[in-house]
């Protein structure tokens, strides 16, 4: 999908947009993914919220057989904590041509690395969090190998969402545009 893309920052979520699902399919059995008006960033957000983690997210690309083919190792989500179970699902490619899952949730309590997948703990503040992670870092860690690209993210139950973006690197929060950042003033 993004294969030929040069920018240095990606945007593959933005909750303001008129369509912020075009680009992705969703799931949702004993819950509901909506957009809603958040008290604390006074914008709209995606609220995915469901009894099971499993059963309700939104998954990128929509077609499980297209790759998001995106080659920049940062990963950032904007999102706030429910104070509920949540996981964030990311699949990459590595260079031996391997594809890569990494589980990240708030109920899990140690890492365990297999041969296909793995599994860590994440940890977030009460409210508004900036999730980053440095997918290369984590793959030459888990596997031994070095990243290529993400192929698919998935963002399960209970959170609310702003923005998911990829950059070259970390940008101090005066480098982003102003909605990128965690939390923007409100217009006034």
């Amino acid at each position: 999908m993004f294969r030929n893309s040069k920018s240095k920052l990606l945007s593959i979520f933005c909750c303001v947009g008129a369509k912020p699902l075009l680009i992705w399919g969703t799931q949702v059995r004993n819950g509901h993914i909506r957009r809603v008006l958040d008290e604390d960033t006074k914008s709209l957000v995606l609220h995915i919220e469901g009894r099971n983690v499993a059963t309700t997210y939104i998954t990128c690309p929509e077609d499980k057989s297209e790759s998001l083919a995106i080659g920049l190792p940062f990963l950032v989500l904007v999102l706030k904590n429910l104070k509920k179970y949540f996981s964030i699902e990311i699949t990459v490619l590595d260079d031996s041509n391997m594809r890569r899952r990494f589980r990240v949730s708030n109920y899990q309590s140690a890492t365990r690395v297999q041969p296909f997948s793995a599994t860590m703990p994440m940890s977030l503040n009460p409210n508004w969090n900036e999730v980053r992670f440095n997918l290369a870092d984590i793959t030459r860690r888990a596997y031994g190998t070095a990243y290529v690209e993400t192929v698919r993210v998935q963002v399960h139950a209970n959170c609310r969402l702003r923005r998911i973006y990829f950059s070259d690197r970390l940008y101090a929060n005066d480098e982003l545009p102003k909605d990128y950042k965690l939390l923007i003033e409100p217009l006034q």
